[in-house]
């Protein structure tokens, strides 16, 4: 006999995660369910996670919508990559540039080919074998071109800048035309059933109860009810991940338009550089062992490439995550999760897979603990791979220049990443394990953009001619580059498609 099914949700908090979760919910749960999400004007949000990876792309996809009308509602432009400056030695520069490289030969990768044609002096730059890549590199970008079939114009792959503040909006549009109430005030607390513990009701300032079946933390990094509520814990990276703080601040834009964002390493941290339609977002992220904080937003300051548009501000965090992401009939969702930095743009993921994962394990009124306990491993596994990618940028570094990176480049690592660098360095060997989210091709354009050299390649690579590995390199190359070639600038692409409302 099925237990009575869950119809009163209640999510703390809006913004991205917020926003994020009730558009999704109510995509998804039509009939006989309430959403009330309870948020305050007078709470600000983070509202500076302005860039993305393509999977963002499914869960636009899965809500229907109109990729130029979000752009538009957004101030939104394309991503193609990451580019990386001065993170395995200063003046150095790499794109970790999304979608593919060149084509696999059988059941060897690409990449292999390259190792041995660079070891042996005749390869060019990676970039020039990604069609993501050398596109950012130029200003240029168009949407894949399926049609096209084996052309590496099918197979572009793209994410988003937009403002984070515009798309907690748009999504709240989204969700209120499909049933989702907005309740405007302050929570001040919870209350629990003495029989179990689980949550029976949020606590308005007013005194007003709102009582729930399910409820969905999005209160930020106060974790109002996964922590403040039902105490879950916390796990501390801040010894692999050393960052605290950071300084955020928005500037003029400048030409060209840009496809990418920068990160760029600093004394203490690093700097990033989202490009908007209208402006350019821009931080310090930055510890607090290794500087002040005066220092470091005179660094954020001077290092802007057009005038500042307001005042900085300041964010403090601990990078880690919450021991339990579901406890009791609580899920935590966005920064009450936890937090990694915003090194590889994950945390707008991290909402959208915990939504999924949410959807996948929707409960009823049993809350079976064997679920509860499934979603958190899975949630586990996901951010403990995202945690070794990102360690991996401090780790993988030969610069000597500063305390900050001496401790980086010594620290200890996990295990998982201690291996996964030990295999690169044999033959070039890259293994996606499981559902992690990063590619092979991810690992490897951050393992070589860092600095890392594998002992040789895949033996396999021998099997082919030296001749037809240089006839098929420079094919890769010539093809992809004629393709950039024949695209739209960046700037063009968006004025002509999805420029935003003025």
């Amino acid at each position: 006999m099925s237990l009575p099914h869950i119809r009163n949700i209640v999510i703390v908090g809006g913004g991205t995660a917020g926003w994020m979760t009730a558009a999704g919910l109510a995509k998804v749960l039509t009939g006989n369910w309430t959403i009330r999400l309870v948020e305050s004007e007078e709470i600000g949000t983070v509202g500076v996670g302005e860039a993305t990876i393509p999977l963002i792309n499914i869960y636009n996809k899965a809500l229907g919508i109109d990729e130029d009308e979000f752009m538009r509602a957004t101030n939104g432009t394309f991503k193609l990559g990451i580019e990386f400056c001065n993170w395995g030695k200063l003046g150095g520069s790499y794109m970790h540039g999304f979608g593919n490289l060149g084509p696999d030969i059988g059941i060897t990768k690409f990449h292999q080919y390259w190792l041995k044609a660079q070891q042996e002096g005749y390869a060019m730059d990676i970039e020039n074998y990604s069609i993501c890549s050398l596109a950012a590199r130029h200003a240029k970008f168009m949407r894949a071109r399926p049609e096209l079939g084996n052309s590496p114009l099918s197979e572009i792959a793209h994410a988003f800048h937009f403002d984070a503040n515009l798309y907690a909006a748009f999504l709240r549009k989204y969700a209120e035309q499909r049933g989702v109430i907005r309740i405007e005030g302050k929570v001040s607390g919870a209350t629990t059933r003495p029989a179990d513990g689980f949550i029976e009701a949020i606590v308005m300032d007013n005194g007003e109860r709102i009582e729930g079946d399910l409820f969905i933390d999005c209160s930020g990094f106060r974790g109002l009810l996964i922590e403040q509520t039902l105490h879950a814990g916390y796990d501390d990276w801040s010894h692999w991940l050393p960052c605290d703080r950071a300084w955020a601040v928005p500037c003029e834009s400048v030409a060209p338009l840009l496809p990418y964002t920068r990160s760029t390493a600093r004394d203490a941290g690093w700097q990033w550089r989202i490009p908007l339609q209208s402006r350019i977002g821009n931080g310090h992220v930055y510890s607090s062992k290794f500087t002040d904080d005066a220092s470091a937003v005179d660094i954020l300051m001077n290092n802007l490439d057009g005038q500042a548009l307001a005042e900085p501000r300041q964010l403090k965090f601990v990078t880690g995550k919450r021991k339990k992401f579901w406890d009791k009939n609580c899920v935590a969702i966005g920064l009450s999760s936890g937090f990694m930095e915003p090194l590889e743009s994950t945390s707008i993921h991290l909402i959208q897979s915990t939504i999924a994962r949410l959807t996948t394990f929707f409960p009823d009124q049993g809350f079976d603990q064997c679920n509860i306990d499934e979603f958190n491993r899975q949630a586990n596994f996901e951010v403990e791979k995202i945690r070794d990618f990102l360690i991996l940028h401090y780790k993988a570094t030969s610069r000597t220049d500063t305390e900050f990176w001496n401790y980086c480049r010594n620290m200890d690592i996990p295990d998982s990443l201690r291996n996964k660098m030990a295999l690169y360095e044999s033959n070039g060997r890259v293994f996606r394990e499981a559902s992690e989210m990063f590619s092979e091709i991810s690992w490897f354009e951050v393992m070589h953009g860092q600095g890392l050299k594998p002992r040789s390649y895949h033996p396999l690579v021998d099997a082919l001619a030296e001749g037809k590995i240089r006839t098929f390199l420079e094919n890769v190359s010539s093809t992809t580059l004629r393709c950039v070639e024949a695209m739209p600038t960046h700037a063009d692409f968006v004025r002509d498609n999805c420029a935003a409302r003025t």
